[in-house]
């Protein structure tokens, strides 16, 4: 992490890629379990970590939202899903369907943060030359 407030919002992307990553993990995890006997699914939250981050007001904006961020405090919630129903016997609620979907959505979140990261230095190097 870079620290000056220059870099805020890309030290909020960096974060945010990390998370996604994380995320795919759990989610191939999850997709490599679905045939073990009582494996409950693993999965990541970092939205409602950021979102308590940026705070609710809707009369700030975005770029005085990230000057208050504590990125020490912008740390995802791995969780375990005991709550999704299982409607196999063996106790496993793995969905393969909704993991893939989950999947191919992390993926392309994933990538449109690293594109915004690279974005954000390329308007950087701009101004410096």
């Amino acid at each position: 992490m870079i620290s000056t407030s220059a870099f805020d919002y890309i030290n909020v992307l960096d974060k945010a890629a990390d998370a996604s990553w994380t995320r795919e993990s759990l989610i191939t995890n999850n997709i490599a379990n679905v045939n073990t006997p009582n494996y409950k699914r693993r999965d990541l939250d970092f939205e409602s970590v950021l979102n308590e981050q940026l705070g609710s007001c809707k009369h700030e904006s975005l770029d005085a939202k990230m000057h208050t961020v504590d990125l020490s405090q912008l740390n995802p919630m791995i969780y375990t899903d005991h709550a999704s129903l299982s409607y196999r016997l063996d106790g496993n609620n793995v969905d393969i369907d909704t993991e893939e979907a989950e999947l191919a959505s992390e993926q392309i979140k994933y990538q449109a943060l690293t594109t915004s990261i690279s974005k954000e230095f390329s308007r950087m190097k701009s101004v410096i030359s």
